[in-house]
């Protein structure tokens, strides 16, 4: 059975934002593997918007552990508090940056990475999880993208109960 997400790039951001969260919740309502879930969710984003890189970073004992992608080839472990993603992960909210080279201890996986928005997932309270999308563009991201991506979270965090 094929599955294809469709969104009119003639749309603006926030109804894409719209469309793609209803097609996502169609497209995983009866998948149950975690991974198999965050690889579509990855590929549709990237597909929507076509940013640099879109993926999902794993909490793993103490480290975030690279997870499904779309993009370039990423940095595979980051520590709890280093970067923009154990920010993330340490202070349980979610981040966004305009320009990553202001952001103190970026960590560059990629140096086409200009701005970055990270969000993270949680299961029974705890971080379970990072979404990590970055941009070739600076400020790329502001508080729209924020809450619609907020909103696939909530998707995805129904499927871990």
């Amino acid at each position: 059975m094929a599955h294809e997400i469709n969104i009119p790039d003639n749309l603006r951001k926030e109804e894409k934002y719209s469309v793609l969260r209803g097609a996502l919740a169609s497209l995983i309502s009866d998948e149950t593997d975690i991974t198999a879930i965050l690889s579509n969710v990855s590929a549709a984003i990237q597909e929507t918007f076509n940013f640099l890189w879109v993926g999902f970073y794993l909490v793993k004992d103490k480290e975030l552990v690279l997870g499904p992608f779309q993009g370039p080839v990423a940095c595979f472990r980051i520590k709890f508090g280093d970067g923009v993603c154990g920010a993330s992960w340490k202070n349980n909210k979610s981040i966004i940056v305009p320009d990553v080279d202001k952001f103190p201890g970026h960590i560059a996986c990629s140096s086409k990475s200009k701005s970055e928005i990270v969000i993270p997932i949680r299961k029974e309270n705890k971080v379970f999880a990072i979404l990590d999308i970055d941009s070739s563009n600076y400020n790329d991201f502001e508080e729209a993208d924020e809450k619609y991506l907020k909103e696939i979270i909530k998707i995805i965090e129904k499927k871990l109960d």
